[in-house]
């Protein structure tokens, strides 16, 4: 019995996306996820081809006190330089000529596939943010969970705060401050921003043998990295154990937790500061709130383009579905 392709569609998949009046079916979207950090960032044209190289204090000079008639030495201050990286995120898609054109409204068929594409590279996007690894991979950037992951030791290791987790079924809630000196999204210099998308319209295009056929073609292509500048100003809250969580036994204090990760930022003002996790450590972040003190909790719902919007202490909370509930446990 022959396997169906998972790379192009078939058929089948062009019939289950058939109304019975012959139109382009409404797709429920079941795969779809919320993850609200790629409208947050910052992003910024990076000074290199390849990415961002920042420049970062490392060092002040001295201060003396000086004594009628003597001199003091003179200093200087230190800096280091430190190059972050792009990667480019890209998706391919094929639809059979024939298959294509038994819709009654082509652009509206292909648009169907499209859109799930855009959506894969979202998901992929937010992922990496967090979760990238340039030295497993050399094609992603590196995130943010390699670069804060050490409970101590680390230059800084004083903004990774410790949930107490010490299974494989830990997330983590992340306080990040953008802005242009602080974290911000980058792609690469001389390149366009954000998800680029050409239709190649009618082409050859060929199968697993080799052999070619007329298909309709479509391109993405999204070239983008992160740039942490200041440490200082992303704190991770590590360790949160779910299962302890949802049952709300021995479970993280949340709030306290949150409430740590707001005092290791130096200057707020210095960027938009905002709060992420996934709908569990929400939900119960919610649950906590209500049990804790339901008049002054921390937690409020403020209007922002007319959506209402969680926020603790004035911090947006943002839920994020790429922020993964099996995490390793941070030592």
């Amino acid at each position: 019995m022959a396997t169906l392709s998972t790379t192009v569609l078939t058929l089948t998949d062009w019939a289950k996306r058939i109304d019975p009046d012959g139109k382009i079916s409404a797709v429920a979207e079941l795969l779809n996820q919320t993850n609200d950090i790629l409208t947050d960032m910052l992003f910024v044209q990076g000074n290199l081809e390849t990415g961002e190289r920042v420049t970062v204090r490392t060092g002040l000079p001295v201060a003396a006190w000086r004594l009628l008639n003597q001199g003091i030495a003179p200093s200087k201050s230190s800096t280091a330089q430190i190059t972050e990286q792009c990667g480019m995120l890209e998706a391919r898609g094929q639809v059979d000529k024939d298959i294509a054109e038994l819709a009654s409204d082509l652009a509206g068929f292909r648009l169907s596939e499209a859109t799930p594409h855009m959506e894969s590279m979202n998901i992929e996007m937010a992922q990496t943010v967090f979760y990238g690894n340039s030295g497993l991979a050399p094609e992603e950037f590196t995130g943010l969970a390699p670069r804060y992951s050490a409970l101590s030791g680390a230059g800084n290791s004083s903004n990774v705060l410790n949930a107490g987790g010490t299974g494989s079924d830990n997330s983590s809630i992340w306080l990040l401050v953008w802005g242009p000196q602080t974290v911000y999204g980058i792609f690469p210099k001389n390149s366009k921003a954000g998800l680029i998308h050409e239709d190649l319209g009618l082409e050859d295009a060929f199968d697993a043998s080799g052999n070619r056929f007329r298909a309709y073609l479509d391109w993405w292509q999204w070239k983008n990295g992160i740039a942490v500048k200041d440490w200082r100003y992303a704190v991770r809250i590590c360790n949160i154990d779910i299962s302890n969580l949802v049952a709300q036994s021995a479970a993280a204090d949340l709030i306290e937790l949150m409430i740590k990760a707001i005092h290791r930022i130096p200057f707020m003002s210095m960027g938009r500061p905002v709060f992420y996790m996934n709908r569990t450590c929400f939900q119960m972040l919610d649950i906590a709130r209500r049990a804790d003190v339901i008049a002054g909790g921390g937690l409020t719902y403020d209007k922002v383009d007319g959506i209402a919007t969680p926020s603790f202490r004035g911090i947006p909370i943002r839920k994020c579905d790429a922020l993964i509930e099996t995490e390793a446990a941070v030592t």
